[in-house]
């Protein structure tokens, strides 16, 4: 099996740049010259002695001692010449083969075995890495399988809730038309009870309708797209207000914004997003009228967008659930939709290859309480007090919600 390789190693620093091999050929290089020496020393010192023509019992001992000094250097020499040659064989080779074997495994060859017979803690060390190396093919392996399978069921899924939702709306038509015709026909014959109840089926199926319209949405994301590009963010949020121009203008909500740049993305799921979040900021709305802002900063390869408004706010414990498919925090009867809004956003993102996330949420990169340019952006009348009939899940002392998400930064300008 060969995977990506490992990244290059660090370079060693210091006294470290040197191979081992080198500094035993250079400490060996220095010996073999202090031994040289030292041999010169003494047959010099033994000549000028047998030139002072010594007493023949000195002359005699002078001999004695010259044999065994060179007997003395032939051992040493004999004892150095073994030392190096079991260094450089059972030591420098040793060492020379494990570093070219983790060199093969780290180039991309996973399945290469790692082993050397000697020295003992080589032997071991290399028998604990070769363990290491196969436990880590082996779960490798395992991810890679379950990725493939993964992917595959997910595929599947999406592709079952496409055909599904797309199949179910011809029947649910079905049922609100001709529920709806029922009561046009037969009303006057129906009791109050039975028009209650035909008003209870027309309410289920649009709402089922809804439902699977919101599905569709969500399953055509990174499926069924124009592929990504260069797209101006400010073109994308114009396209979100003129499709909420309506909502806007009946609430009375004022939308501001800073300077948008362009990113890399999908100009249609951007639309969405910047629609489905300034939509949230609508409905989710206190008693003042809404006032929605829409910033930006670069934050290195990314640009940190943020929405914020001056709504009932969500509390923090909440900052995750609300990002899950079909999570709602208040009852239907006060705040109609299917909870799938956010978790749709936060799919757009997450494809797009950024993040997304409640401000004062679990997310390492937010950065708690509203920004000081966007609470200047609105206007300090409108963010109100703590509302003493928010629902469930809102935050008392709140002054509306802020999300935060990014985006890639374009290749192109700005």
């Amino acid at each position: 099996m060969s995977i990506h390789p490992l990244p290059p190693p660090k370079k060693p620093t210091g006294l470290g740049r040197l191979p081992a091999g080198r500094w035993f050929l250079l400490v060996g290089a220095l010996a073999v010259v202090t031994f040289a020496a030292g041999v010169i020393v003494v047959m010099v010192l033994i000549s000028e002695a047998r030139a002072l023509d010594p007493r023949p019992d000195v002359a005699a001992d002078l001999d004695h001692l010259n044999v065994v000094l060179i007997v003395l250097f032939a051992l040493q020499l004999a004892w150095g010449i073994g030392l190096g040659v079991m260094v450089r064989y059972t030591v420098l080779k040793p060492i020379r083969q494990l570093t070219e074997q983790v060199r093969t495994v780290a180039g991309g060859d996973f399945d290469h075995d790692l082993h050397v017979n000697r020295p003992a803690e080589l032997a071991e060390l290399s028998s604990h890495i070769d363990s290491m190396r196969a436990r880590i093919v082996t779960a490798w392996r395992v991810a890679s399988d379950q990725a493939d399978e993964l992917r595959r069921s997910n595929g599947d899924l999406e592709q079952f809730a496409y055909v599904a939702s797309h199949d179910l709306q011809e029947p649910l038509r079905k049922v609100a038309s001709f529920t709806q015709m029922l009561e046009q026909r037969y009303g006057t014959q129906l009791d109050d009870r039975a028009k209650q109840y035909i008003h209870y089926a027309v309410d289920g199926a649009k709402r089922m309708q809804l439902l699977i319209n919101d599905l569709l949405d969500f399953s055509r994301v990174g499926r069924v797209t124009g592929g990504k590009g260069p797209v101006e963010s400010g073109a994308a949020l114009d396209r979100a207000l003129e499709n909420l121009s309506a909502a806007i203008e009946d609430t009375e909500t004022t939308v501001t914004r800073d300077e948008l740049p362009r990113v890399n993305g999908d100009q249609t799921q951007l639309t969405q997003l910047f629609q489905n979040l300034i939509e949230n900021a609508i409905k989710f709305r206190s008693e003042e009228p809404p006032r929605v802002h829409i910033g930006v900063r670069r934050d290195g390869d990314m640009w940190e967008f943020h929405c914020s408004d001056n709504g009932i706010g969500v509390e923090a414990k909440y900052a995750d659930r609300i990002f899950l498919i079909f999570q709602r925090l208040h009852p239907r009867d006060v705040y109609p939709g299917t909870g799938i809004g956010l978790a749709l956003c936060r799919k757009i993102v997450e494809y797009h290859g950024g993040h997304l996330w409640l401000d004062g949420g679990p997310d390492p990169d937010a950065h708690g309480a509203m920004d000081t340019d966007v609470r200047d952006a609105m206007d300090p009348d409108t963010l109100g007090g703590p509302d003493p009939h928010a629902p469930s899940g809102t935050d008392p002392d709140a002054h509306g919600a802020t999300f935060r998400w990014t985006l890639p930064v374009s290749r192109g300008r700005r």
